[in-house]
């Protein structure tokens, strides 16, 4: 696929057209990855604008004691790049961000996107909604952290990335959480006996959504 094709498949371009589009890819280029590949440390400084048009990758910080702390996922279709200081051409990275899975990254000169793009008010919207969606992501992160009682943390999990919590086992989802395996299975079976979820072979589906945000909103 040409550079052209991958950034007319992200949503975040929609808005150009074929000749504004022309000019991006040639400040652009496309890179693939390997799973459990760091694209960048926390802190780390970086001139590219990054993207990721297709796989997974997951965000974490490490603590004083070298432990893991799981951020967020982040999916295709996605800015990876977190915008600290939208004035500097110099990226910094608040995060470690590892790739999950083979990914097709699209790396962008970030100095030029800036003259060309944002300066001249095209993609404005857009760059500011992914800044506003990474600052939702942060505060999703303080209240599983700091505010939520374990059914909240489950609650909130179920209700956003079902699909992921089917996805990874029981025992990595406790870690995320920073619950005990047991107090997960407990909140399952509760949510199971309220008929607010069910586990068919293993799997969780949810039969009300609504009950389910209600569970973390009210905490």
């Amino acid at each position: 696929m040409s550079i052209i094709n991958v950034i007319q498949s992200l949503n975040f371009f929609s808005s150009l057209n074929l000749e504004q589009i022309t000019l991006l890819a040639e400040i652009s280029s496309i890179e693939y990855c390997n799973k459990d590949y760091v694209l960048h440390y926390e802190n780390q400084e970086n001139d590219q604008l990054l993207f990721l048009a297709d796989g997974l990758a997951r965000a974490y910080k490490i603590d004083k004691y070298s432990n893991e702390i799981f951020l967020y996922y982040i999916y295709k279709n996605t800015l990876l790049s977190e915008i600290s200081n939208v004035r500097s051409d110099i990226l910094s990275s608040f995060s470690n961000i590892v790739l999950v899975e083979e990914s097709k990254i699209l790396s962008i000169n970030y100095a030029k996107f800036k003259n060309y793009f944002l300066n001249n008010n095209l993609l404005n919207i857009e760059f500011t909604n992914e800044i506003i969606l990474r600052s939702q992501q942060l505060q999703a992160l303080v209240n599983r952290e700091f505010i939520f009682d374990s059914v909240a943390k489950v609650a909130m999990m179920l209700y956003s990335d079902i699909d992921m919590f089917n996805k990874l086992k029981r025992h990595d989802i406790s870690l995320i959480l920073h619950i005990q395996p047991a107090t997960l299975s407990r909140v399952l079976n509760r949510l199971k006996r309220n008929k607010i979820i069910d586990i068919i072979h293993g799997e969780i589906a949810v039969l009300d959504f609504v009950a389910l945000k209600a569970i973390y909103e009210e905490c």
